[in-house]
């Protein structure tokens, strides 16, 4: 039986075809995408250093694709929710998809700031998010109002908030909080170039001297409780709303599979089968991603 893959379904490194995807979608059920729109290519503007007072984004594995993919699966996951359960007001929603547009451009920097890399950022790029939000959001064309809901959506996807203790004003604010700490650890792990981009993920914690990773292959071992940690948090604290992509799926595409855990559940054994073979490096398996990405990698080594 061939694999099931999220790729197949949609590319979401053709941006203008993902963004009309996700108006498809929204537009089901809302009204007014505009602002969504504008905001998409102003933040991809923003990541590619066309943003006054911003530089280009510098961390390849926090980049605009991973806020894509990010954005994607806030949208199924709001989709999925809305045909199994109700669904949720436009303002929650609206503000959902500008906070997962907007979650992680804490990494990049401003033109001064002419020191190494947004990877210095990486224990303080949530709060850096919210303020370029509430900095920024009049030149975003986001009114005011949405700005407290978007702050806690982006607040959620911070590993180390407790997200239990978060001042939400409704039962629907917290989900749609747990629907971009979802969306973000979705839209990473269940990449099919995940593990290529765990390097890149390793030289932007050395540049932000988080602890334990020394060498780039404790990336690799360390991802297995980095899963385990993830399915525990996304099933327990984030209401276990990654159920609702199967939803999505079923409906969009009549297929009867939460393909995002699918693809995850992929990457991870065969991270393991990485891990228990010690006969060769274990960078000679990590082939899967394009020559681009190949070419980064290896300056990364050349240069460290």
């Amino acid at each position: 039986m061939q694999q099931l893959q999220l790729s197949k379904l949609l590319n979401t490194h053709d941006h203008e075809k993902t963004l009309e995807e996700i108006k498809t979608i929204y537009t089901k059920y809302y009204s007014s995408f505009e602002t969504i729109e504008s905001c998409f290519f102003l933040i991809r503007d923003l990541f590619e250093g066309k943003f006054p007072g911003y530089q280009k984004c510098n961390t390849q594995y926090h980049d605009f694709q991973h806020t894509v993919d990010a954005t994607v699966a806030a949208i199924r996951i709001l989709d999925g929710y809305n045909i199994r359960r109700k669904i949720m007001p436009q303002k929650i929603a609206y503000s959902l998809i500008l906070a997962s547009l907007l979650h992680d451009v804490g990494y990049i920097q401003e033109d001064w700031d002419t020191e190494g890399t947004g990877a210095k950022y990486t224990s303080v790029h949530v709060q850096r998010s919210v303020d370029f939000v509430k900095r920024h959001y009049d030149k975003l064309g986001i009114d005011a109002e949405y700005i407290p809901l978007m702050a806690l959506c982006i607040q959620s996807t911070g590993l180390s908030a407790k997200f239990d203790e978060m001042e939400f004003v409704s039962r629907e604010h917290r989900i749609a909080g747990a629907m971009m700490g979802t969306a973000d650890l979705l839209g990473q792990m269940s990449d099919r170039e995940y593990l290529e981009k765990l390097l890149f993920l390793y030289y932007e914690f050395k540049e932000a001297a988080i602890p334990g990773y020394t060498t780039e292959f404790d990336i690799i071992r360390k991802t297995i409780d980095f899963y385990v940690m993830t399915v525990k948090r996304m099933k327990s604290t984030l209401l276990n709303v990654q159920q609702y992509c199967l939803y999505h799926f079923d409906n969009q595409y009549g297929i009867h599979s939460n393909l995002y855990m699918l693809a995850i559940n992929r990457n991870i054994r065969y991270i393991k089968k990485i891990i228990a073979d010690e006969s060769t490096n274990f960078r000679h398996k990590l082939k899967r991603g394009d020559q681009y990405q190949l070419h980064m990698l290896s300056q990364k080594t050349l240069h460290h």
